[in-house]
């Protein structure tokens, strides 16, 4: 299996869900011109030219990141509660922060002008706000148990300093259990994002 990725870009959720649940996997990184780190066009496997792509055992290529955290969660039986209504609070949340903070972040990534960053600090507060009141003092977003939805969680987290939006102190906790896990750990290690490594 090959997860084509972006070093620190939200590819960074599915690279610690696969650690997590021991999936073996190749990473191959992009670069800003839809290069493949070993020189095939990327447009050719993800025509949407944008990561993360998985190509899974099978050859077939899966975009999206809240398909391939599904996916991975569904092929090794872990991250993702098996029945009963936690399964479905890990999806919503997953959907959650994939519509409404991914989308928001455009702004802070992008030459935006002011006013798109005002209303865009608006809707992430109060994003932060439902996921902070969603955890409550659970260990992890939807129980004490690891998820798909904290594989992404950590992403969105990792980079709300660029917004300017100040997390609620048991998102900020949530983070710092997060990136001490062996698996984020790796994650970062890998993709050359741990102090001293860039």
């Amino acid at each position: 299996m090959i997860l084509f990725y972006y070093p620190g870009a939200c590819s960074i959720a599915n690279h610690i869900a696969l650690i997590e649940v021991g999936m073996p996997h190749k990473l191959i990184s992009i670069n800003h011109e839809k290069k493949t780190e070993d020189g095939r066009d990327f447009l050719a496997i993800n025509p949407k030219g944008y990561i993360p792509a998985l190509e899974t055992d099978e050859g077939a290529v899966l975009t999206e990141n809240a398909v391939i955290l599904h996916y991975i969660a569904e092929k090794s039986g872990r991250l993702l509660p098996q029945g009963g209504i936690s399964k479905w609070r890990a999806l919503e949340a997953l959907a959650f922060m994939n519509s409404e903070i991914h989308g928001s972040y455009a702004p802070f990534f992008r030459n935006f002008p002011e006013p798109e960053k005002v209303r865009a600090r608006e809707k992430l507060a109060k994003a932060f706000s439902i996921l902070s009141d969603q955890m409550g003092s659970k260990t992890f977003l939807i129980s004490d148990e690891l998820t798909i939805a904290d594989c992404y969680l950590f992403w969105v987290l990792m980079v709300s300093g660029r917004s300017g939006v100040d997390l609620p102190e048991n998102l900020k906790s949530g983070y710092e259990r997060l990136r001490g896990l062996p698996s984020v750990s790796r994650a970062l290690s890998e993709e050359g994002l741990l102090r001293g490594n860039s």
